[in-house]
């Protein structure tokens, strides 16, 4: 009789959930890439994606001594904190609902919000967008944080660039699998990414400012497939946290 320990996980207790899937990861980066060519090309020139640039143009804007251009860049800042706060909160305490995850409820509240901005005239202060767009990215980056046990953005790309860099440059030294494996994960994040941001640039000009909804419909791939999971195969394991948190 074999009395070695068998240390895989059982399929109904996975080593990873469904919302730490690559697939999850792969259509949240190319909506964030489509976000970020929206605004850039038809709400005010911005990227909502991160809050580098807009930390940057705050001081030059304090050094300059220009306090109504630093009061205007406080705005989107401010809506990237509290996107980040509301997730933490709520990730919390979505939890005792024992219904849905936090993870899937906010792929549908940034499905329907996409829809809702992609919907608004022209008429409507670009700020908007802007603001809404920064605090849904901060949550989706707050919320999905680690690819089948790898740390991952779903936002931007930056860290993902260093990474396939100095993998491989380790993978080119000692020939390893786990480098090979880590620009093989990086390096598709940055294609999604990019792929999103050449079919949110497609899209903008044929459709103009309706064309945000387009990135609702790979939202809506995500959220449906995490509902499935969540009301079947992983019931049982809604109380359980995601990797990274």
């Amino acid at each position: 009789m074999d009395n070695r320990i068998n240390h895989s996980p059982a399929p109904e207790d996975p080593e990873f959930l469904e919302c730490e899937r690559k697939w999850v990861y792969w259509c949240l980066i190319a909506a964030a890439g489509w976000f970020g060519a929206y605004t850039f090309l038809l709400r005010g020139g911005v990227f909502c994606n991160a809050q580098t640039a807009n930390i940057v143009l705050f001081a030059m804007a304090a050094g300059r001594g220009d306090l109504k251009g630093a009061l205007r860049l406080l705005i989107p800042i401010s809506a990237y904190f509290a996107g980040a706060f509301f997730s933490e909160y709520m990730g919390k305490s979505v939890k005792k609902l024992h219904f849905l995850r936090w993870d899937t409820i906010l792929v549908g509240v940034e499905m329907i919000s996409v829809v809702i901005l992609g919907c608004l005239p022209a008429s409507v202060p670009d700020q908007v967008c802007q603001i809404a767009l920064n605090f849904i990215c901060s949550m989706q980056f707050n919320t999905f944080r680690q690819l089948e046990g790898t740390p991952a953005a779903t936002t931007f790309v930056t860290n993902h660039i260093r990474q396939v860099g100095s993998s491989m440059a380790k993978f080119l030294r000692h020939r390893d699998a786990a480098s090979a494996a880590r620009i093989r994960t990086h390096g598709a994040m940055i294609f999604f990414f990019f792929a999103g941001g050449v079919a949110g640039t497609v899209f903008a000009r044929l459709f103009g400012l309706p064309s945000l909804c387009g990135a609702a419909l790979i939202l809506l791939a995500v959220f449906a497939r995490l509902v499935y999971a969540d009301r079947s195969y992983e019931k049982n394991l809604l109380s359980r946290i995601p990797h990274g948190h």
